[in-house]
């Protein structure tokens, strides 16, 4: 048992790491590697000349058949399905900061769902974890060319729909402190102002809790969203700084209870897209940590 956590444990973050990009489940990320864990645990290692390529290769071909069958439930999603937040760790370096930002943030996770399993992982595995294609080709059991054209697709497929600005964490903060203040204060014109004219809000109730089906398109409405809620629940409300998917992050409060955990892109002056997790189920383990149930 000593002799298999020590060849596994020190992978165990990458796995996670991984698990979590494929499915954007924090709980079936952590299933999938306790499931890698019992097969590294049974399994005759007399024939694994490496076990970091063998942890991997398992843990993405888990990933991928977990993933094609939540693509099917996720068709029968009610509303807009958004990934479970991630509490982030606090990293080492800026470089990680920076890293960690770009490859896990709420919309990036988002629009990965538009990769086939398989098209994910081999994107995930080369451009996001480094690996060469003949590794990316043994953990996706696929031929190295096959994997070089479905990292090019999904490169195309990505591109298309990804918006990357270059902004620091201290700017990122500075302006969602601007918007939180001006939201409690109840001042429209800031708020409004905040928001860019073509923002975007996303949420996700998952049938479970109100939410809005489609995307909430144009800064004024989003903003009138914000004041009235702030009109109707007055002291009531209460906003918290915290890290998810790597960047600066809001948790709303709403008689104590976590109403929602708040994610913002920004264009380092306005905010251009708003991500709101309401679904109870996804911030079950956010509201453990902060001592409160979700509001159901």
């Amino acid at each position: 048992m000593d002799e298999n956590l020590h060849a596994f444990d020190p992978l165990r973050p990458r796995l996670q790491k991984l698990a979590y990009r494929m499915l954007g489940s924090v709980a079936e990320a952590e299933d999938i590697v306790q499931d890698v864990w019992l097969r590294w645990h049974s399994v005759a290692r007399d024939g694994i000349d490496n076990a970091e390529a063998w942890l991997v290769a398992v843990t993405t071909r888990m990933s991928i058949d977990r993933l094609r069958a939540a693509k099917i439930q996720r068709e029968q999603y009610t509303g807009i399905w958004l990934p479970e937040p991630l509490l982030s760790e606090s990293p080492a370096t800026p470089e990680e900061v920076s890293e960690r930002a770009d490859d896990v943030s709420v919309a990036f996770m988002l629009l990965l769902e538009r990769l086939t399993p398989e098209a994910r992982a081999a994107f995930l595995l080369r451009e996001v974890f480094d690996m060469d294609y003949d590794e990316v080709a043994g953990a996706v059991g696929k031929t190295e060319a096959a994997c070089r054209q479905l990292v090019s697709r999904a490169k195309a497929q990505l591109r298309d729909g990804w918006s990357r600005f270059e902004v620091s964490r201290e700017t990122h903060r500075r302006l969602l402190l601007s918007f939180t203040q001006a939201v409690e204060g109840g001042d429209f014109a800031t708020i409004n102002a905040l928001l860019a004219e073509d923002a975007m809000l996303f949420s996700d109730g998952g049938g479970k809790v109100i939410s809005f089906p489609k995307p909430l398109v144009g800064g004024k409405r989003i903003a009138q969203l914000f004041y009235a809620t702030l009109l109707r629940f007055k002291s009531e409300l209460r906003f918290e700084f915290i890290e998810l998917n790597g960047r600066w992050a809001l948790l709303r409060f709403l008689d104590g209870r976590l109403e929602s955990a708040q994610s913002f892109e920004t264009d380092g002056h306005r905010i251009v897209r708003v991500f709101l997790q309401r679904n109870p189920d996804k911030l079950a383990l956010i509201a453990a940590t902060h001592g409160t149930p979700p509001e159901r």
